[in-house]
């Protein structure tokens, strides 16, 4: 049997695939809505409740709680008991789908189709007309960002992604000059510099929206070790200034990524080093069958980081550009020696620690 062949599903099963497929998507935009709305963390350790009662402890309105609810039970998220009607999230479903679960609170991660839905028109447009979308496009984009970031990156930053680089908490602790790529609202940063007061650092994003954000919680926190600005990190002349670049999921939707990756090597001092954290995937698409996160990472890709990197007329390596094209990406900017880790409870992000030829 040929190789096409043998990936062609009978026309009954590929009928249920698409419908599971239909479903999932209904379910995702009800994880997101429980989410924001709070009723994932409201229903987290209630007794088996109604839906007036449910409604009332999360100061919602009872009429859409109670559809909600429906799809929650149906999906299989929420059982319920019909004879008294009431409703409950099991304790091994909230430890997916609340806030206290973090960093598995799935529910985060469910925020990213809803909201870039919002520009399938403009998505669409491209697909005839090439070209892409801005950043500012995006509503509510850095919001889901940052929450992301802060149970993905934040959370594990001290325990498992910083000492991936031996003896980088004793340097940090004794000061040394940090710069974040691509640092978005700027919470992995932040983290750093609340940790490390005798240390410096610097994050710079194309977004004034996010380096926005990013200043503000600063000014509140009343850090004076930090500071944000809105650049193109393909034009920096920060030589030989820095001992340590971070780079988390930021590089694949740059509009020069080749240049970026260049001037991050003439940024490092000598001794420097470059954390990269981006997906975790292959260059090949075959290789990405089978993946537990690769249509979402395809989806995301052409409905953002490929689009924001053509839409800046770049090169729209897109979300999945792949381990193979990273290494020999980081190789051609001039950095001669990379480990690539993943960490045991991380499907998503590959972690590579670049040092200078």
């Amino acid at each position: 049997m040929c190789r096409l062949c043998a990936q062609i599903l009978p026309e009954e099963a590929f009928a249920e695939k698409v419908l599971d497929i239909i479903n999932g998507a209904a379910i995702n935009q009800m994880l997101s809505l429980g989410h924001q709305s709070g009723l994932f963390d409201t229903l987290a350790g209630l007794e088996p409740a109604t839906s007036e009662a449910i409604a009332e402890r999360a100061g919602l309105n009872e009429r859409y709680v109670r559809e909600w609810l429906g799809a929650m039970v149906v999906s299989g998220i929420l059982v319920y008991d019909p004879d008294a009607a009431l409703y409950h999230l099991p304790p091994s479903h909230a430890a997916f789908l609340t806030r206290d679960a973090s960093p598995n609170n799935l529910a985060v991660v469910a925020q990213f189709m809803p909201m870039l839905g919002t520009v399938e028109g403009g998505i669409l447009e491209c697909f005839r007309k090439g070209g892409g979308l801005r950043y500012e496009e995006y509503p509510g984009f850095h919001r889901v960002m940052a929450e992301d970031s802060g149970q993905s990156v934040v959370m594990n930053l001290f325990s498992h992604i910083l000492p991936l680089v031996d003896g980088l908490d004793a340097r940090l602790r004794d000061g040394i000059e940090v710069l974040d790529l691509g640092c978005g609202s700027g919470r992995a940063l932040i983290a750093m510099a609340q940790r490390y007061p005798a240390s410096r650092f610097v994050g710079y994003d194309l977004s004034h929206e996010a380096v926005g954000n990013a200043r503000g919680e600063a000014d509140r926190l009343q850090l004076g070790n930090i500071e944000f600005a809105v650049r193109d990190v393909s034009r920096l002349d920060d030589r030989d200034r820095f001992d340590l670049v971070t780079a988390f999921d930021a590089i694949h939707d740059q509009a020069r990524p080749e240049r970026v990756l260049a001037v991050v090597n003439e940024a490092l001092k000598v001794d420097g080093v470059f954390l990269m954290v981006d997906i975790a995937a292959s260059s090949r698409l075959e290789n990405n069958v089978g993946h537990p996160l690769a249509p979402t990472l395809y989806a995301i890709s052409c409905m953002h980081c490929m689009s924001v990197s053509l839409g800046q007329g770049g090169r729209g390596l897109g979300t999945v550009w792949g381990r193979e094209l990273a290494l020999s990406m980081l190789q051609e900017a001039g950095f001669g020696r990379t480990e690539v880790h993943q960490l045991e409870h991380d499907i998503q992000n590959y972690y590579y620690v670049n040092r200078k030829a």
